[in-house]
């Protein structure tokens, strides 16, 4: 007997538009038309949370007037590039992870007010050691500081009007989670919160060979032992050796239909998986479309 082939709900970040397709009536009718597809995650690299209300309060209405006129659902928004530069919740200085908390606050804010009802992004990072050493967990007094914050945050995404809130783990001894084990610790530590904590993951990331293994850099564990508690996947190409976030018109070790078939194997088929890539500014708008739109294709087919 032949097994049922599940589909998967396929989007993109919209990493790609970054210093291009900045507004919603610019990218909107792009991820539509051109790339046909009626799933978004926005990147906070598009808009940011700290502008002034008055400007905020404008491009949130503005993508939710043009998500209804394109057809779009826009699911979720993740921090992007920009902010996850900084230390964020982790910052060796108590005042930065203030106004860190802070910033998220402000995101949440904006995300209710163009309609978004979940966000996410990776918390923050430890500073480095002068001797270059990196420990294999979190201070104690840093994680428990971390999780009451995503307590707190959780109370302030319910008064905006939020449903959920993301993490997703990095390959870094600096950040956290970066194991399954500690993905796991971190969801029992939140539970209960006011809104529920759940993970995206990466493809990048869990096969990360460098900090892994190559005999344990695999996206099958996570899967497997997070399975009641990844509600989102985030899909790239990517070598193994570092996090490339390619498309798929570059040669890489993600196969499309096999990542597909990981999903349905594992009951994660039914969240939505997104591609995000980043390019480099200097390269030209056409190529990055056409890679875009290519990329795109090959995973519809893949997850349809």
């Amino acid at each position: 007997m032949t097994e049922a082939r599940e589909p998967i709900r396929f989007g993109i970040n919209l990493s790609f538009c970054v210093k291009r397709w900045v507004t919603p009536e610019l990218w909107a009718p792009l991820v539509r038309e051109r790339l046909g597809l009626e799933l978004v995650q926005l990147s906070y690299d598009l808009i940011d949370p700290m502008w002034p209300d008055e400007v905020l309060d404008r491009h949130a209405n503005a993508i939710r007037r043009a998500a209804a006129e394109n057809g779009i659902t826009v699911h979720s928004a993740f921090i992007g590039l920009a902010h996850y530069t900084y230390n964020q919740l982790l910052h060796p200085d108590p005042a930065v992870r203030d106004y860190a908390e802070g910033w998220l606050g402000r995101a949440y804010r904006v995300a209710a007010l163009a309609g978004i009802l979940e966000v996410g992004g990776p918390l923050g990072a430890i500073a480095s050691r002068p001797d270059g050493a990196e420990s294999e967990a979190l201070d104690a007094r840093d994680y428990d500081d971390l999780v009451a914050r995503m307590l707190r945050l959780a109370e302030r995404a319910k008064v905006e009007g939020l449903t959920g809130l993301y993490v997703e783990p990095t390959p870094l001894r600096r950040e956290w989670p970066w194991t399954v084990d500690q993905a796991r610790g971190m969801m029992t530590d939140v539970a209960g919160s006011a809104v529920p904590w759940r993970y995206c993951v990466d493809w990048g990331h869990g096969t990360f060979e460098p900090l892994y293994g190559p005999d344990h850099g695999a996206m099958e564990p996570w899967f497997t032992g997070l399975s009641d508690v990844i509600t989102a996947v985030h899909i790239q190409q990517t070598d193994f050796a570092f996090d490339r976030h390619w498309d798929f018109t570059v040669p890489g070790r993600v196969d499309a239909e096999a990542a597909a078939a990981m999903l349905r194997r594992t009951g994660l088929a039914r969240w939505p998986v997104f591609l995000e890539v980043f390019y480099p500014f200097e390269q030209d708008d056409i190529s990055i479309l056409k890679a875009v739109e290519a990329s795109a294709q090959l995973l519809k087919r893949s997850f349809a």
